[in-house]
């Protein structure tokens, strides 16, 4: 007996031994995962606050064009995901080939998606702009379109910077992302503040600034993919020809979660239809509580990007107990930076009111309302997001979408537009929609989870 006991101790640690991620290995990839999606969160802010100075007209263009270029930006990430998890399936089996052939494909598809959307922007600028925002004062029309011109233009860029930074991350590097999107960002400031502040050239300058950074970026991410040391290569360009069948495999995943992302930005949206109601102190409120909230969970994200390529490469290895393995480490993990960003977002809370100026109505409201996302998003947040991401890594895309959205618009849209509207509960209403949605999204995905559905579906 006693011996049977230290066999099956040593065979415990022998599997322990076996683990295809140590927690150097998932530190290494998390990180700077993390910090890249800061980052990048940056580069949208970016503009707006260069062209503070030159006016309401400026400032109220840049905000209703980056709607547009959020709504393109995730659509094109989602993409590039999908392309994540193919060639993560490819490299868990040890088949670098198709990992390249797939990497390959997903630049020929993104690439050719992505002209086509930026050139119907620039020919129906006019009319998109228009049907979008509606009668607009002249000077934010104006503006609108002389930013919307260099965003649209930057859109292959975008696509491209995305497709290569992801298959870097499906060979487990995303330090080299996060390098880079560091450098793109300091392009950006530094271009921003020249053309601005010194050439006056505006927010058309403000919009260039930020193509050229994001140019950059992709020509760096796409250089280094050359690399001979790389699992996967990308080479020859021009030779790319479409392979429909390992097209499809990527559509497959990254349509359902670009579907999934366009819905929840028309979700926030509609929101902010119903917060425009309730006064200038209430929309300040919900303008700085929605920075924070998106603050506070951001570094978590971060690592539900990172779960696709550790569960992609274990279920390509055909080791779906090791995938089920990782999404408990890795939600675990998230829990504890969520519990700690949200503390010192909280913490931050009063002097970010107050040295940015809040009339003291919006700092109360703003300060209740970060109050209760600190109690609150700890509780039921990761749950509703992170365990999603290995879903969709096993391919389990049309679940997770369906979900996403039914949730989003019942709770998330209908559930607040009815308390603020009927109720008068005022910002607060939006957060318990909020609340609401993450609460059942977290337990449906919990039953999802434990019941293994998930794994039921094959990717390659």
């Amino acid at each position: 007996m006693v011996r049977k006991i230290k066999i099956e101790k040593r065979c415990k640690k022998k599997k322990m031994k076996q683990r295809r991620f140590t927690n150097k290995k998932l530190i290494a990839l998390m990180l700077p995962l993390a910090v890249d999606q800061l980052l990048n969160s940056f580069m949208g802010t970016v503009d707006t606050l260069v062209v503070s100075n030159l006016g309401s007209a400026a400032i109220s263009a840049v905000s209703l064009v980056d709607s547009i270029n959020i709504l393109v930006v995730q659509a094109f990430f989602a993409l590039a995901s999908g392309g994540t998890v193919v060639c993560s399936h490819y490299l868990g089996c040890e088949k670098k080939e198709r990992a390249t052939n797939a990497a390959r494909q997903l630049v020929f598809i993104t690439f050719a998606m992505s002209l086509v959307i930026a050139i119907a922007c620039h020919l129906f600028s006019n009319q998109l702009l228009g049907v979008i925002f509606g009668q607009v004062e002249p000077a934010v029309m104006d503006n609108a379109k002389k930013y919307f011109f260099f965003s649209a233009m930057s859109y292959p860029f975008i696509a491209l910077y995305d497709d290569g930074a992801c298959i870097l991350r499906a060979q487990e590097n995303s330090k080299l992302p996060m390098q880079i999107s560091f450098v793109a960002n300091g392009i950006n400031v530094a271009l921003n503040l020249i053309f601005v502040w010194v050439l006056h050239l505006g927010v058309a300058g403000s919009s260039a600034a930020t193509m050229i950074a994001r140019a950059f970026a992709m020509v760096a991410v796409l250089y280094k993919l050359r690399n001979p040391k790389m699992k996967i290569q990308l080479r020859d360009y021009s030779s790319i020809r479409p392979e429909w069948e390992e097209i499809k495999r990527i559509l497959h995943i990254g349509v359902p979660s670009g579907i999934e992302n366009g819905m929840f930005q028309f979700g926030k949206l509609a929101i902010q239809s119903t917060v425009s109601l309730m006064g200038t102190a209430a929309i300040a409120a919900q303008g700085m509580t929605n920075i924070i909230e998106n603050l506070n969970g951001i570094m978590s994200i971060g690592m539900g990007i990172g779960l696709m390529t550790v569960v992609g490469e274990c279920l390509g290895a055909g080791e779906k107990e090791e995938a089920v393995y990782y999404i408990k480490k890795i939600s675990i993990a998230a829990e504890v930076v969520l519990i700690a960003t949200c503390l010192l977002m909280f913490g931050l809370t009063y002097p970010i009111t107050y040295f940015g100026g809040m009339e003291p109505e919006s700092a109360k409201l703003c300060i209740f309302m970060v109050t209760c996302i600190t109690i609150v998003k700890p509780i039921v947040w990761i749950m509703a997001f992170i365990p999603p991401y290995g879903f969709r890594a096993a391919g389990d895309v049309r679940f997770t979408m369906t979900t996403s959205m039914l949730c989003m618009w019942f709770c998330r849209v209908v559930l607040a537009m009815v308390l603020a509207r009927v109720f008068h509960m005022g910002p607060i209403a939006v957060w318990i929609g909020m609340f609401t949605d993450w609460t059942i999204r977290g337990i449906i995905y919990t039953i999802r989870f434990k019941n293994r559905k998930w794994l039921a579906h094959q990717v390659i």
